[in-house]
């Protein structure tokens, strides 16, 4: 049997994918910004070659797709050669988002392990408030923010609150999701052991269905720590906010900023692995800490 390779296994299907995505972006650059290079060509009365259209497709000032060396020279140029106080820079208003991100993140994850124990321990509130949670998440956030954001200004709470809540929203359903589920994970014999024991339903709850649940916890955290992210993304597009990688896109629309735009949006990305990957070494730590081996 050949053994495991860390290249051939993880890094190597990771670049392929990476390879694949790269040429299909060159592509399309090509494919997408021909049409304004050849139009602006012929208003000059200039001929030119298949070579020289490539050639601007990946200079044009304002592109439908941006090359990735676009992107990249706009990341580095709002992001190193900006002050992190600048508000020009992506630093700045990624603060700005993870802010709320991280207030909202917080509030779910509360709300969200709340109702998942009450659903468990609680017949009546499992078959009525289950599906209640379950039809919250039919409702389109695009719908749903800009009244939040309306109603909550009308009576004087604007800034951060409003756009945590919406992050709230989103990020409380998987926790709420995997919670039940991690809670309710113990076998039935596992549960009546507990009750050979004569253990309380706390003593159960803490020694048994707690532990039980971690893996579905952190699991449900990865989750809801991005859609966070994006909840906190959405809130900020229907206020016209001046600060917050929601405001860059939205200015980035208003004036054809196409590198802007996805500047930020790769900003948003970016932010939201590495949320998610800290999610994932807390989940590491704690497993560990439980004896569980890697």
């Amino acid at each position: 049997m050949a053994e495991p390779s860390t290249f051939r296994d993880r890094i190597l299907p990771i670049l392929t994918v990476i390879l694949a995505i790269l040429v299909i972006w060159h592509v399309f650059v090509v494919y997408l910004n021909a049409p304004f290079v050849r139009d602006q060509a012929a208003r000059a009365g200039e001929e030119i070659t298949f070579a020289e259209v490539v050639e601007r497709t990946f200079a044009q000032e304002r592109p439908v797709l941006p090359a990735p060396h676009q992107i990249v020279a706009e990341l580095w140029d709002t992001t190193i050669n900006k002050a992190v106080t600048s508000k020009r820079s992506l630093v700045y208003h990624a603060w700005i988002t993870l802010s709320a991100t991280l207030a909202g993140f917080a509030m779910g994850t509360i709300l969200g392990i709340v109702l998942a124990i009450a659903i468990v321990h609680n017949r009546a509130m499992d078959r009525s408030l289950m599906p209640w949670v379950i039809a919250s998440q039919t409702i389109p956030i695009l719908a749903i923010a800009p009244m939040i954001i309306v109603v909550l200004n009308s009576i004087g709470i604007s800034g951060l609150m409003p756009k945590a809540l919406i992050s709230t929203y989103l990020s409380f359903f998987p926790i709420v999701v995997g919670m039940v589920k991690g809670l309710r994970s113990p076998d039935i014999l596992l549960l009546d052991l507990m009750h050979t024991y004569n253990a309380s339903q706390t003593q159960t709850f803490w020694k048994l269905r707690w532990p039980a649940s971690m893996p579905y916890l952190f699991t449900s955290l990865k989750v809801a720590i991005a859609i966070s992210l994006v909840g906190a993304i959405v809130g900020e597009l229907p206020t016209g906010a001046v600060a917050g990688l929601g405001a860059r896109l939205l200015s980035g629309s208003y004036y054809g900023q196409t590198i802007q735009i996805w500047a930020a949006l790769f900003m948003a990305a970016g932010l939201a692995a590495l949320l998610v990957s800290i999610v994932g070494m807390a989940h590491t730590r704690v497993l560990a800490r439980m004896g569980v081996k890697p």
